[in-house]
């Protein structure tokens, strides 16, 4: 009677358990980006470059017609400065069709109503 030798199990790799995280990982990333906020409906941005740029929490929305919007409501530029609380920075989000002197004036008016910098926020270009 001959008596053989248990078969030796290798143990098992974890890199299942690794491939369903990646995946779950993907997953989230693909939904949050589609539940990200977008600037207001119709709004063409003007396409810049800079890598380190982000959308704002809260910008002014420069129109195709020369309109200034805060949170979908016409404002002015006074009315705005007085809620900014990050170091009074304005940010403006201008339409890339607006015209160029409506972006001027309402810098002109941010500073003058007291930001200390304007920031005009614009689409990052796609390499």
């Amino acid at each position: 009677m001959s008596l053989s030798s248990p078969l030796r199990r290798s143990k098992a790799e974890p890199t299942i358990g690794l491939i369903n995280v990646v995946f779950l990982m993907l997953i989230f990333f693909l939904i949050a980006g589609t539940i990200a906020p977008s600037p207001e409906q119709g709004l063409e941005l003007v396409q810049i470059t800079d890598p380190d740029q982000r959308l704002p929490d809260h910008a002014l929305v420069l129109g195709p017609d020369g309109s200034v919007r805060y949170q979908g409501a016409e404002t002015d530029a006074a009315t705005y400065v007085e809620t900014l609380t990050e170091a009074r920075v304005a940010r403006v989000m201008p339409d890339r069709n607006a015209p160029a002197e409506a972006l001027v004036r309402l810098s002109q008016e941010l500073r003058a109503a007291g930001a200390e910098r304007v920031l005009v926020m614009g689409e990052r270009a796609i390499p």
